[in-house]
């Protein structure tokens, strides 16, 4: 069962001309329109489903600098001011909370790496600290996991995913963007080698610029167009607690589990690390590219071949725009949870804090992942296409970041000086 969004109303007109379109009704794409609609940038967003059907609902809710890559910390720290102002921006909750985000480790190898990632990070003044095991242990209490160690920022955070995306929407629609459901698009029209329209399944519109922010489909959409994104497909699965007592507010990250506080009282978890990768054809036609990942996370691969193999094979890889494509046959990437990564994480984490033994499951559900060779994301122009833009391959963490990202990718599109340096981010360096 996929989570419950907060319903947006969007438009039932389809307008034949705009000055930017964008490719994808998930959180980095609506924040990029709310940011163009502000600045009274005609914009309309086109959602082959429902707004924020696929990742964007589907994630844990953090917003985190911790471990993340140097180069994309200055993206996370523009997003933390983002979102504290969101809710003032928006006129709606997101469920923004500075709560903290804490990662612990079960022996002395796991704490190294923690300790190499501070040292690397210090020049930009992170309100990071390592912990000690009793530091662990007062700040999450009631725990009976041996530690190495952990390390703790408190001005990370969390939101709500089913709220977030929603919010933004509705803000976006009320400044003058136009959203339409249930409309994919097929491919991009192209006059004198620069874009100047797309052709949907309900027609043509007219634009200047295209932003695309597909996730997880924004791999075959380019194929389409000769263009090379090299992105993998990973399955997460998740679940929701009832409300209960817990140990901490902090979202907490073990090596095999990991939990935060829901709004409604419950918590999030999920098999930290833990993913399916059931084999597609670009598996195997990109897989070493990503040998060096590979060799990290071989442990918590659960690498298998079969239904999904056959099922990617049998959408198409070329279309023309006048033939149902791929985004029509199918909606909504909806993966179903794996019932025994959840039961490892609950194992797991009753272990760490015997507390969660009284959880009541609420929920569970899966989300498909697009992860690049390093891990980030694509946030720039095509060279090769001027007037394409991309915000894709966000690699499992793009929630956290989204705010900045979608407004990066508008000052992009809109010739607006970039929020900050876009350089990490280029599509150039694949």
């Amino acid at each position: 069962m996929s989570p419950q969004i907060t319903p947006v109303t969007t438009s039932a007109a389809f307008p034949s001309a705009t000055t930017v379109v964008i490719i994808g009704g998930g959180i980095v794409g609506l924040t990029a329109a709310l940011t163009l609609a502000e600045r009274s940038i005609p914009v309309v967003v086109l959602e082959k489903g429902r707004i924020a059907g696929e990742q964007s609902s589907r994630n844990l809710g953090w917003i985190r600098k911790t471990s993340r890559a140097a180069d994309d910390i200055p993206l996370a720290q523009a997003a933390d001011r983002l979102w504290a102002g969101m809710a003032a921006r928006v006129g709606s909750d997101v469920g923004y909370r500075q709560a903290g985000i804490m990662f612990i480790a079960r022996n002395e190898a796991q704490m190294a790496l923690h300790e190499s990632w501070f040292k690397a990070v210090a020049p930009l003044a992170l309100d990071t600290q390592l912990l000690s095991k009793a530091e662990i242990a007062q700040r999450v209490p009631g725990g009976q996991g041996h530690w190495a160690g952990g390390i703790f920022t408190a001005s990370d955070g969390r939101a709500e995913p089913t709220l977030a995306a929603s919010a933004i929407a509705k803000a976006a629609i009320a400044r003058g963007a136009i959203i339409v459901e249930q409309c994919a698009v097929r491919t991009l029209e192209t006059s004198d080698g620069k874009v100047s329209g797309v052709i949907t399944e309900r027609g043509e519109i007219r634009c200047d610029q295209v932003l695309l922010a597909a996730g997880a489909w924004s791999r075959r959409f380019l194929g389409n167009q000769g263009i090379a994104l090299p992105t993998l497909p990973l399955i997460c699965s998740v679940m929701r607690t009832k409300p209960m007592e817990g140990p901490t507010h902090i979202a907490v990250g073990a090596p095999d589990f990991s939990f935060r506080k829901h709004q409604d009282g419950g918590f999030v978890i999920t098999q930290r690390g833990a993913l399916d990768a059931p084999l597609t054809l670009d598996h195997l036609l990109l897989g070493t590219r990503y040998l060096p990942q590979l060799r990290h996370a071989r442990d918590n691969l659960r690498i298998s071949l079969g239904r999904y193999f056959v099922k990617d094979l049998a959408l198409a890889r070329r279309w023309r725009g006048d033939r149902r494509s791929p985004f029509e046959r199918v909606r909504t990437l909806d993966p179903a949870a794996n019932p025994a990564l959840n039961q490892e994480a609950m194992r797991n984490l009753c272990a760490a804090w015997p507390v969660f033994e009284q959880a009541e499951l609420a929920q569970a559900w899966a989300g498909v992942i697009d992860v690049t060779p390093d891990s980030n994301p694509v946030i720039g122009p095509v060279a090769s296409l001027p007037g394409l833009t991309l915000a894709t391959g966000f690699s499992g963490h793009g929630f956290g970041t989204s705010p900045a990202a979608g407004q990066l990718a508008a000052d992009l599109v809109s010739g607006h000086t970039p929020l900050i340096d876009p350089t990490p981010y280029r599509f150039e360096r694949f």
